[in-house]
C-alpha cells in the first residue's frame, strides 16, 4: 500500500517514513503543499498523511484542493496546534481524521489503519446498492456519491457515511452512538459529540444552499433525515 506523507519538518518526516515502512507501507514523501496536489491528485495512494503547516500551500488548501478536483483518498490531517476550531477547520477541508502533535506512532498508525479499511470495507459493501433517495436528496453508495436533483454535491468521506447512515432510514430518529457505531470504525476511541461536528457540515452542504432543514434535531434523542422539513 502506497501512504502519501506531506510533511516539511524533516525529523518528523523520517520517522513517519520508518515507522510506516516497518508496518510494510511504501511511502512516498514531500515537503510541499503544491507537490503534495499533484501527486495526491494521481489517485495512487491508499491514504495520505498532511501536515497543516507547509510551504507554498498549507494542509488545509491543499485538502480542500484535492476534494476540489474529486479526489476521496482518505485523509489523516496532522497539526501541531489544538482546540475545536482548528479540528473544525480540518474537518470542513474534507480531511477524514485528525490528529494533534505530538502523537505517537502507534496511535497514528491505528488511525492510519482504521481510515483504510473504512474506505476499503465502504467500496467493497457498496458494489450491488441501489440509490437512495429522501425527498430530492440523493446518496449513490456505489459511486460514493450524493446531491439533490440534477446538482451533485461534494462531501468527505466521513460526511458520506453519516448521510448513509440517516438516509438509509429516514424519518427514524438516529442517536449520535447509533451513528457513531455504523459509520465510525471500531477503533475510534474519542466522544460521541464528534457526530455533532459532522451533522453541522452535512447541513451546511446538503440543506443550507437549498434553503431546507432534512436533518433534524430531536432533543434528547439525536437526528433523523425527513423530506417535509423546508
Amino acid at each position: 500500500m502506497d501512504i502519501l506523507v506531506v510533511e516539511d519538518d524533516p525529523v518528523i518526516a523520517a520517522a513517519l517514513r520508518d515507522g510506516l515502512e516497518d508496518e510494510g507501507y511504501t511511502v512516498t514523501p514531500t515537503a510541499d503543499g503544491l507537490r503534495a496536489v499533484e501527486l495526491g491528485s494521481t489517485g495512487r495512494f491508499e491514504a495520505i498523511v498532511l501536515d497543516v503547516m507547509l510551504p507554498s500551500m498549507n494542509g488545509f488548501a491543499v485538502c480542500t484542493r484535492l476534494r476540489a478536483l474529486g479526489v476521496d483518498t482518505p485523509v489523516l490531517m496532522l497539526t501541531a496546534r489544538d482546540g475545536e476550531l482548528d479540528e473544525a477547520h480540518g474537518l470542513d477541508s474534507g480531511a477524514d481524521d485528525y490528529l494533534t502533535k505530538p502523537f505517537s506512532l502507534v496511535v497514528l498508525k491505528a488511525h492510519l489503519r482504521a481510515l483504510i479499511r473504512r474506505s476499503a470495507r465502504a467500496a467493497a459493501g457498496s458494489a450491488t446498492q441501489d440509490v437512495l433517495r429522501c425527498g430530492d436528496l440523493w446518496l449513490d453508495p456505489r459511486a460514493r456519491t450524493c446531491g439533490r436533483g440534477d446538482e451533485r454535491i461534494e462531501v468527505t468521506g466521513q460526511e458520506f457515511a453519516v448521510l448513509e447512515c440517516l438516509i438509509r432510514e429516514p424519518g427514524r430518529v438516529l442517536s449520535k452512538e447509533t451513528i457513531l457505531g455504523e459509520a465510525w470504525d471500531i477503533a475510534y476511541r474519542g466522544a460521541a459529540t464528534i457526530v455533532e461536528v459532522y451533522i453541522s457540515l452535512l447541513r451546511r452542504k446538503i440543506d443550507h444552499p437549498y434553503g431546507t432543514r432534512s436533518i433534524v434535531t430531536v432533543r434528547g434523542r439525536g437526528y433523523r433525515l425527513d423530506d417535509s422539513h423546508a
